[in-house]
This record gives C-alpha cells, structure tokens and sequence, in this order.
C-alpha cells in the first residue's frame, strides 16, 4: 500500500513538474540564419544571443549560442515590455507584445547589433545600447531600450511566477550579466542580438 501511495505522490509530482519546465525547441533554422547573417555583415561568428519571447516569462528564453559547438552555451530569464501605453494589454505578464512606437513600452522583436557599453542606473550599472537592424525594431536607440540587468530579475527559472515588466528592455538578472559582460568586452566585432516570438 505504502509503494502505492509512493508511486501515486510520484506521478503526481513529475506531472505538475511538466508544466512548468520548459519544452526544448529547435532553433536550427534561427542558428543557421544568424550565422549566415554575422558573416555577411562581419559580425562575431564565435557566437549570438537569441531571445525567445514566446516561452514563458518564468523561464529561460535568453540563450547564447556557440556557432562552433553548435550548441547553447548558457540560459537564463530574460524580461518583456509592458506595452501598457498604447494599447490595454491585459496578459502582459504572460505575453509579450510587440512595437516600435516610441514611449510605447513594448518590445520589440528582430535583429539587433549590440553597441557602445555604458553606464547604467540600473542592477550592476552596465548597459548595452541596442541599434535595431529591422523595420520592426529601428527605434531603439531613441527609444533607450538597451541591454542591461535588473536586480528585480531571478537568476534562476521561477515559473509558474513571471519575471517583471520592463518598458521594452530585455533585462537579466545581474549575475547574467556579468557573464555577458565578460564575453562582450573581449569581442572585437559587434555581436548579434535576435529577439523572436
């Protein structure tokens, strides 16, 4: 009976446990995509930062990946705007929503290149500006959504809880960002930021 009850509890467990863990997907054709793209642009072929916003908020949807390991090298949480201001957006905890608008607090989606360091207000006071390569994400140098961290923000998954809002910047935790500050530093070539949905 007690095996039983043990097995049941188990079962239980790894069941909810499913839900809440994130569901491995395949970015192949997005890796292939980007690295074609750093080489046409002689941007870093050593690796990109690939922003999966459709994955929930609670979990990890910043990934770095290695072009020569062909593999994600690390991962972490990873905020999305509010996009309040335009619009009522009543799921913006769990869903992102996108625009370029200016003071729209969305995010944005597309290729970015990964500009200047510089100061910030915020978490370990190091920003990234973020120059948008696309239509859908051009504002973003005069809309100041740039790279940076958050002490607000886990450096673990914490889902089903969602990360915070922020007005269109992609934020990581502070311990995040001292590893992408390390990597970005030593690159001599601007590296590729691509948010997808």
């Amino acid at each position: 009976m007690k095996q039983i009850i043990l097995l049941f509890f188990l079962s239980f467990v790894c069941c909810n446990n499913s839900k809440i863990d994130a569901i491995d997907k395949n970015y192949s054709s997005q890796n292939t995509e980007a690295l074609i793209y750093c080489k046409e642009n002689s941007f870093n072929e050593e690796y990109y930062f690939l922003l999966d916003l459709s994955i929930h908020p609670g979990k990890n949807r910043f990934f770095i990946y290695d072009f020569k390991q062909k593999k994600i090298s690390d991962k972490n949480l990873v905020t999305h705007g509010s996009c309040d201001v335009i619009e009522e957006n009543p799921d913006k905890w769990e869903k992102a929503k996108f625009s370029n608008t200016k003071d729209s607090h969305c995010s944005m989606k597309g290729k970015f290149k990964i500009g200047k360091r510089d100061y910030s207000s915020w978490g370990i006071n190091v920003k990234y500006w973020l120059h948008g390569l696309e239509k859908t994400n051009k504002n973003a140098v005069d809309r100041v959504v740039v790279l940076h961290s958050w002490n607000a923000v886990s450096n673990e998954e914490i889902a089903p809880k969602v990360s915070p809002l922020s007005w269109g910047c992609p934020a990581v935790s502070n311990d995040f960002m001292k590893i992408l500050d390390a990597k970005l530093k030593l690159t001599k070539k601007p590296v590729l930021l691509w948010i997808i949905d």
